[in-house]
């Protein structure tokens, strides 16, 4: 049941900074850029935050405090007219959703994590199960684990710490992931899912693989290969681990290293040309890649 919230202050995460005003220091992390998904790492004092309301929904991952696993900090949430002390373990989250009044304190030096969600991803990864006008979320308090979108909150964090390096499949892959576990686990109305047994034929998965093989340079999409094959994110990063054996992220980084070999073993380019041929950042990200799958540098490589 939503309440009231004309009083309420609003967060929005889309814009620079939002939880500055919230809290008592800055967000040690954050993420930039990302389309419909936000990541914050937060190092805190002993504080308490007034009542406020998201324009996203939002997920808080407990942390430990220290470098001892053991301690955690508690503290009492007030989410949707209710209150309740939390134990706010490693793994906990809590779940508040877009428009619902919420407020909480910490009573020690406390981290803990920020993962932020448009309403609008849902509705449009929930369309092909759900009525868009009945997926909602329900309100979860931080005294339960999720152990997904823990892991989840590391991988996007390790990200956002990087600038951006990794390529936006792999944070469409996290996002697409995330709302279906939050559709599938958390909504108030549970999805119908559709097997789309004749979803990924052949002929879609041939031009799948040609408009990657065609545009390595790019900064490939989820959202764009789905559309070639003509279903819904979720439906598409499902069958296509099916039939390919391996993620479209996987596939893409395992096309971008064979392309590198064979331009360093053929041409005289620069690595750091190479790398752009190939849709890596630069060279030292090629350089990292390469080692970690074939055990060799480019230049090694170039030597054989």
């Amino acid at each position: 049941m939503r309440l009231p919230t004309t009083s309420a202050k609003t967060l929005d995460y889309r814009q620079a900074n939002a939880s500055d005003p919230f809290v008592p220091n800055p967000a040690v992390l954050a993420s930039s850029g990302w389309d419909s998904l936000h990541v914050e790492l937060h190092h805190q004092p002993q504080f308490e935050v007034a009542e406020h309301q998201h324009t996203m929904h939002v997920i808080a991952c407990g942390l430990p405090t220290s470098l001892s696993a053991s301690e955690f900090s508690i503290g009492d949430r007030w989410l949707a007219g209710k209150r309740e002390t939390e134990r706010r373990q490693l793994g906990d989250i809590a779940i508040i959703p877009a428009g619902i009044a919420h407020r909480c304190n910490w009573n020690t030096t406390v981290q803990f994590g920020i993962l932020a969600i448009e309403p609008t991803l849902l509705q449009h990864i929930g369309q092909d199960w759900i009525n868009t006008d009945k997926i909602e979320l329900r309100p979860q308090f931080m005294s339960e684990r999720d152990d997904l979108i823990q892991s989840m909150f590391v991988t996007l964090s390790a990200e956002a710490a990087t600038g951006g390096i990794g390529s936006h499949l792999l944070i469409d892959s996290l996002r697409t992931t995330l709302a279906i576990h939050l559709l599938r686990n958390y909504c108030t109305t549970l999805p119908r899912l559709s097997s789309y047994a004749d979803g990924l034929s052949a002929a879609k998965l041939v031009l799948v693989k040609d408009y990657i093989n065609t545009h390595l340079d790019l900064d490939l999409k989820l959202t764009e290969l789905s559309a070639i094959a003509q279903i819904s994110p979720y439906h598409f990063l499902r069958l296509f681990k099916k039939n390919v054996g391996i993620t479209p992220h996987q596939y893409i980084l395992q096309q971008r290293i064979d392309r590198a070999k064979y331009l360093l073993q053929s041409t005289t380019l620069d690595i750091s040309e190479i790398a752009f041929r190939v849709g890596f950042c630069d060279s030292s990200h090629l350089t990292r890649c390469f080692k970690s799958i074939l055990g060799k540098t480019p230049s090694q490589w170039r030597q054989l």
